[in-house]
């Protein structure tokens, strides 16, 4: 599990440039540096249950803000920062990032985003294309529970993940191409690399993406998670879907998946409506609420949650089903006092 968080003053709320103190300060090689300097990686062990991440990811946050606050800073997890502006921003010092300002010009230095990426390992390569597929189907629940940037540079976007109309803005992010087989990802990584596309594999910022070096699925959709519940939820929900499309696989159970429009139609509903979005489920234009979708899920994926140590973790898709998902909580709290009251919020949802 990787868990991007913003260092924020804790008076403005504002984003600071102090990753490399605060990243000395834990002293801890759990804890990266990202792409920003106001901007810090949580990342995790292997673990064999779902439960076990998120409990190692909690006592790094809890060593992170003890840290935090021994430097007078605060770290916040948004989709978005909500009042930050990119112009303002100072990259962190490092090759590969340097090259996506190369490469992008200012879209590169839009991005002050942060998100949470989950890495499943798959036993067979074989299996690594089919699963990414059947995932492409469900992004847009994985998305829509963890929305949580409404808000960029001060003002309401109007969508629930304004973070994914950013990234996707890369023609290296976003969806993945529809691969067929694991020999058609070669080519397609080959034909990349000599187009100089990029330059290496980690360029390759797919929504969903092979991690053939650590021989996993990694899911790179959701937005940065303000709180636990919200990365329980999430790390959860994707954990145990994988499973499921991988039993089915073992089992030989028919493939069927969802047409390219479709699949681009229902993430930009997430990414605009969060947990209020309609889903397509079908070519014939069937619709169901994302919100029932997400709980209906989560109820059929409760015995792979047992075999898989996920049980507390996935109870946490109710809670953030009941509590409402954060881009509604973030302007809930605007409503009630204005941006200061969303930045208050945040800090002390990661503190919870």
């Amino acid at each position: 599990m990787e868990w991007e968080l913003a260092i924020v003053d804790p008076g403005s709320g504002e984003i600071v440039p102090r990753a490399k103190e605060l990243l000395a300060a834990i002293d801890d090689p759990r804890f990266d540096k990202e792409f920003l300097a106001g901007m810090i990686e949580l990342i995790t062990g292997v673990h064999r249950t779902t439960d076990e991440a998120v409990d190692e990811l909690r006592r790094m946050r809890d060593a992170a803000g003890a840290a935090a606050d021994r430097l007078g800073v605060a770290l916040v997890g948004t989709g978005t920062h909500p009042t930050s502006r990119w112009r303002d921003q100072e990259q962190a010092d490092d090759p590969r990032y340097r090259r996506v300002i190369d490469k992008a010009g200012e879209w590169g230095r839009r991005l002050i985003i942060f998100g949470v990426h989950n890495h499943v390992g798959v036993e067979d390569r074989a299996k690594v294309v089919p699963l990414m597929r059947t995932m492409l189907d469900k992004l847009p629940f994985i998305l829509a529970l963890s929305a949580s940037s409404p808000f960029w540079q001060g003002h309401d976007t109007g969508f629930a993940s304004h973070r994914t109309m950013l990234f996707q803005q890369l023609p290296t992010g976003g969806l993945p191409p529809m691969l067929v087989d694991w020999a058609e990802y070669e080519r397609t990584l080959d034909d990349m690399l000599r187009a100089g596309v990029i330059d290496e594999l980690g360029e390759l910022r797919w929504d969903v993406r092979p991690s053939p070096t650590l021989g996993t699925i990694e899911v790179r959709i959701a937005d940065g998670a303000p709180s636990i519940d919200d990365l329980a939820a999430v790390t959860a929900l994707t954990h145990c879907l994988i499973e499921e499309a991988s039993r089915a696989l073992d089992a030989g159970a028919p493939r069927h998946y969802l047409p390219s429009w479709l699949v681009r139609e229902n993430k930009w509903r997430a990414a605009r409506d969060g947990l209020d979005a309609m889903a397509i489920i079908d070519e014939d234009g069937t619709q169901q609420p994302v919100r029932e979708a997400i709980a209906q899920g989560a109820e059929r994926l409760a015995p792979i949650a047992a075999d898989l140590g996920a049980t507390d973790s996935l109870a946490a898709v109710h809670r953030v089903l009941e509590r409402g998902g954060s881009a509604s909580l973030q302007r809930a709290a605007f409503a009630r006092g204005g941006h200061s009251a969303v930045l208050r919020e945040l800090i002390e949802a990661m503190r919870a």
